[in-house]
């Protein structure tokens, strides 16, 4: 900004040695004297085209036709300055008395290029260290006061290109009006333009003009309208730049917002201001580049949240850090919209497939700690919660440090991931939850009902909901008491071998359910289900397409039993189909199954009870016949062949008695 007004004035002043000359010599050889002291101070080039001509009535001035300023050495830009002409109007009495006081400037099609080169060289700056020109603090007419009644410009440019950082900022369209009344006074600004293909218009107003040149803080004001965005602010500001005070902004208008920033419309989801952006409270803007909001006051669509925040710009990307408390907070539209739910919950076909796009995270990193009475993320609720977001590269990592939902509470991380496509992946803690209405949110099943505790760590990538789910990977448990599976009488079917104990009204009470599970390619298995009650026993295993929203799950159930477990009726029931119409029937298979076992264990009884009397039989044959007694652990062969070698060892020693004398 300093440098803009500098540049400006000094071509001011010299076209105001013009006019104050018009009555000494001749006008073209006054431009042509001033031509060269310009070109002697700068070091550039001034070139004036066409005819100088002198006004004197109604006032006193000069009028040019084209003019230029030549660039610095090392610029591509072209020149640094050019108009189609300048009209500058001077008080007569106050320029004989020795005071500089201009009554109107207007410029036609002017186009200023400011450029800092890769070494750090400024195009604005003369004289003097290796920038050409004689120009100093000491040089009669630098830093003498002026003021100026009116300027205009019209179909004027502004292209600041920094070279170092790479950045390039292009104004068009300029049509500007400024007075500065008083030099050590007040002066105000009205200004249209064009700004990365965005127009606005720029209202300000700053209460001592020459401290506010000089880069001091001083008292001021601005206005300013792109699009349907506005902004207001009242306070201190200065050209360092720099600025304390009040802030008033509506940035609902999100494209233009960003098109003037010369950044990408973020996509931001419903909740998080895709619609309605409104800011209040007090501004810090340092020369650093870093922007402070304290005791703000943010509505976001129908979100309003209190807010301290740090926003700083150094780096390869932008970095939010804030304290955020709010009631109700609304993020359903974080996952896409509302939860399996929704739209008809178990009875929907499947899950939303509308494109989530979290490309938004790319735009900043963060650190928000958040406290909310309440949060709806679509897919589950939360009651009172404490949370901290931390994104990092597109990778948002939000930690429930106190959460209260369903009547318990979790604790755990929640993770999306938008770095390469995107991800979400958690490792979440439910204690003491309601789990009915947690499912109810989550995919619309109401059938299970209790309180218990569950574990889920899990992964899922995809481009949509629906996707996700279907690639959800990991493992978890789930421990309830005292609930009820609806729909569904486990007992009543036990006791008829009917399956028709299902629907409206029905229903199994337990007292523990509990088990096991493991996902993949969005598939829950579980092999491991327990349930106990008052009047059955029941164990389970099969599979949850949590993707496909179908399952396939038998279970084996005893009713009726006594305490050890027996003598109560025993049958196996599958439960297939899809959540939304789950079909129960006796598993025949199961049966069949059982049945052959229970055949096979009678013809193996059998058998085993004939090979024992055969055994008896030859064992008391061979006692019989042989005098051959069978010992412990020892099979009738071993007994036999044992027996024949004492009868061997016998005869052998008799005849060896014999052989010897010692016999009859």
């Amino acid at each position: 900004m300093r440098w803009i007004i500098r540049s400006a004035i000094a071509l001011v002043l010299l076209v105001i040695v013009l006019a104050g000359s018009v009555f000494l010599i001749p006008a073209e050889k006054v431009a042509a004297i001033a031509v060269a002291k310009f070109n002697t101070l700068t070091g550039r080039e001034l070139t004036i085209s066409g005819s100088v001509r002198p006004t004197i009535w109604p006032q006193l001035g000069v009028t040019t036709g084209p003019i230029s300023v030549s660039n610095a050495e090392w610029s591509q830009e072209g020149p640094m300055v050019q108009a189609e002409g300048l009209s500058i109007a001077v008080d007569l009495a106050a320029l004989i008395a020795g005071n500089v006081k201009i009554t109107g400037i207007e410029a036609i099609n002017p186009k200023i290029v400011l450029e800092r080169s890769a070494k750090g060289a400024e195009n604005w700056v003369f004289g003097g260290g290796g920038a050409g020109g004689t120009v100093s603090a000491a040089t009669p007419g630098v830093g003498q006061p002026f003021t100026l009644d009116k300027a205009q410009v019209s179909g004027g440019a502004v292209v600041f290109a920094d070279h170092r950082a790479g950045t390039r900022v292009e104004l068009s369209g300029i049509a500007a009006t400024v007075a500065i009344p008083d030099y050590t006074g007040p002066a105000t600004l009205d200004m249209a333009a064009v700004m990365n293909g965005q127009s606005f218009r720029l209202n300000g107003n700053v209460g001592r003009f020459q401290e506010f040149l000089d880069g001091a803080l001083v008292d001021g004001d601005f206005d300013l309208t792109a699009g349907d965005a506005t902004a207001q602010f009242n306070g201190q500001l200065s050209t360092a730049p720099e600025a304390v005070g009040d802030l008033t902004a509506d940035l609902g208008d999100l494209a233009a917002v960003s098109a003037f920033a010369g950044m990408a419309p973020p996509k931001l989801p419903s909740g998080l201001g895709a619609k309605t952006v409104k800011v209040t409270g007090g501004v810090t803007l340092t020369t650093a580049g870093s922007l402070h909001l304290r005791g703000g006051d943010v509505v976001l669509d129908g979100n309003r949240v209190t807010m301290d925040a740090d926003l700083t710009t150094a780096g390869d990307r932008p970095k939010l850090s804030a304290k955020v408390v709010a009631g109700a907070l609304d993020l359903a539209g974080v996952s896409g919209g509302q939860g399996g739910g929704a739209g008809g919950g178990a009875q929907a076909a499947g899950w939303p497939t509308d494109k989530i796009d979290v490309s938004a995270l790319a735009a900043m990193d963060a650190v928000v700690s958040l406290s909310a009475d309440s949060l709806d993320l679509g897919m589950v609720k939360f009651g009172p919660s404490q949370i901290v977001l931390t994104n990092d590269r597109a990778r948002l990592v939000t930690e429930l440090r106190k959460v209260s939902a369903y009547e318990g509470v979790i604790s755990g991380q929640f993770v999306v991931n938008g770095r390469k496509g995107l991800s979400v992946g958690g490792d979440l803690s439910f204690a003491g939850m309601a789990l009915q209405p947690l499912l109810a949110d989550f995919g619309g099943y109401k059938r299970l009902v209790g309180t218990g505790d569950l574990r889920v760590k899990f992964l899922g990538s995809g481009a949509s909901v629906d996707a996700i789910m279907q690639s959800l990977s990991g493992s978890g448990s789930l421990a309830l008491s005292n609930g009820e599976i609806l729909g569904l009488d486990i007992a009543g079917m036990l006791r008829t071998l009917d399956t028709s104990y299902v629907g409206e009204g029905q229903k199994t009470i337990f007292d523990s359910l509990g088990g096991s599970f493991t996902m993949a390619g969005g598939v829950l298995r579980n092999d491991d289900l327990l349930l106990k009650s008052p009047y059955i026993t029941a164990t389970g295993a099969g599979y949850v397409g949590v993707g496909g929203r179908n399952l396939e799950y038998r279970i084996k159930a005893t009713a009726l039993a006594d305490d050890t477990g027996a003598g109560g009726l025993t049958a196996p029931l599958l439960i297939k189909g899809s959540w939304a119409n789950p079909k129960f029937s006796l598993d025949l298979q199961a049966l069949a199954d059982e049945k052959l076992a229970e055949q096979k264990a009678a013809l193996e009884a059998q058998a085993e009870a004939k090979r024992a009397e055969l055994e008896a039989q030859a064992k008391a044959k061979l006692e019989a016949e042989l005098g051959v007694v069978q010992q412990d652990g020892e099979s009738l062969e071993d007994a036999a062949r044992r027996r024949m070698n004492e009868a061997v060892d016998e005869g052998a020693q008799e005849a060896l008695k014999k052989l010897l004398g010692g016999g009859n």
